[in-house]
């Protein structure tokens, strides 16, 4: 928790290096090709459901999600190529597009899949905004947080970004999205910790807040979701299916996996095992021991990321580098304990493997942006002295006249 880059808070002097952070780079290769992989594998057999989804080649998914991947390198080097002073400064306006592109699901350009609205048709698939929402947010934050005029023990500067996050929220809810709600959520409290907002401030805020979590968790769909969580087997029909089809991939899988493309989960047993539970069908492919390393690929990016952010001498870096590290974290945390029961079933992706161009769009922007502030930060320019002895020579004249 910073207030200022300065006294009471230690930062290492950055230089530029002209070269921006290798291991990032390879671990998110690694993630996005492995990603690729799978989804073929999880999508090469043509099942009945896929077909209602007009999948009618094993190749269906595969050719759509490398077209996605291409699109998401283009967006990646954008934000890599975008100064991050330059997209501080427009951040305000970015978020009035992303609102605006929340709003368009709500029009007859919206989509609706499974009983909620939060995807937009854009040629050639679909684009969720709630997830561009998240990165124009991170970026607004760290910018605002970092301002000389931001006071974290003025409760109305603080009070600020939580009424911008509460905008988002209400809207997120209309269509329903409460996962994207709650993630909004913790990337803002979180990033307010790490401003140096005063304690009883956030602590204040989030017991304000918890009324409102208790009346959502008692929707009556979600709060099946919760009963089922806690006992999946008791419903394994209905709302504990997804959940203990999960655990019988994991089961299945052992340490050594039952042999790439070999899932039987996948046959229409086990529902989104291209996107929210892809997880499960690393597991039972490829066993234990790949999905270990998956989780540890997303430690090793994570830890990689904060020491990127500990090395930021400005406070807007510092925390910009921070958010984006949390922004891709928290989901692939909550996906991980989702398809292994530690969580209720929630509908989010798995960051840079799962099927679902949004996600992996604004997760490449993300990391080229982290990328960019891997380079290290420009050095200070000395002050040029002559330039300041002539300015201030020239104010003279101006006050005494030109006989000074």
């Amino acid at each position: 928790m910073i207030n200022n880059p300065g006294p009471g808070y230690s930062f290492n002097n950055m230089s530029v290096s002209g070269k921006p952070d290798r291991m990032l780079i390879i671990l998110t290769a690694a993630l996005v090709l492995f990603g690729a992989l799978m989804i073929y594998s999880s999508t090469s057999v043509v099942t009945y459901a896929m077909e209602k989804r007009h999948a009618t080649t094993s190749l269906y998914y595969f050719k759509r999600h490398m077209l996605t991947i291409i699109m998401a390198l283009v967006a990646g080097v954008a934000a890599y190529k975008a100064k991050p002073g330059f997209l501080g400064r427009f951040s305000p306006l970015f978020l009035v597009i992303s609102m605006g592109l929340l709003l368009l699901v709500f029009t007859r350009f919206g989509i609706t899949a499974g009983g909620a609205r939060r995807w937009i048709r854009l040629w050639p698939s679909t684009f969720q905004p709630s997830e561009l929402v998240k990165l124009a947010m991170v970026i607004f934050l760290a910018w605002y947080l970092s301002r000389d005029f931001f006071e974290p023990d003025n409760l109305g500067k603080v009070l600020l970004p939580v009424g911008v996050m509460g905008v988002f929220q209400v809207v997120f809810l209309k269509q329903p999205d409460f996962g994207g709600t709650l993630t909004l959520g913790f990337l803002t409290i979180s990033m307010l910790f790490l401003a140096g907002a005063r304690l009883r401030y956030l602590g204040s805020l989030l017991l304000g807040l918890l009324p409102a979590v208790y009346y959502l968790a008692h929707k009556p769909y979600r709060w099946r979701r919760i009963i089922s969580f806690l006992n999946p087997w008791a419903d394994a029909r209905g709302e504990g299916f997804q959940l203990v089809q999960s655990l019988i991939a994991l089961g299945r899988g052992g340490f050594g996996g039952v042999g790439l493309g070999k899932s039987m989960q996948k046959l229409s047993f086990l529902p989104e095992m291209h996107t929210d539970f892809i997880f499960s069908i690393i597991g039972e492919e490829l066993g234990f021991f790949a999905a270990g390393l998956v989780v540890v690929a997303f430690c090793v990016l994570f830890l990689r990321s904060v020491r990127i952010a500990n090395r930021m001498s400005e406070k807007y870096h510092f925390l910009l580098a921070w958010g984006i590290a949390l922004m891709i974290a928290l989901p692939a945390f909550i996906n991980f304990c989702v398809v292994t029961g530690l969580m209720p079933t929630k509908g989010l992706p798995l960051p840079f493997i799962s099927y679902g161009g949004s996600s992996l769009i604004v997760n490449l922007m993300g990391m080229g942006i982290l990328l960019r502030l891997s380079k290290g930060e420009p050095p200070k320019a000395a002050p040029d002295r002559l330039k300041d002895m002539l300015e201030k020579k020239k104010a003279r004249r101006s006050v005494y006249g030109a006989g000074f």
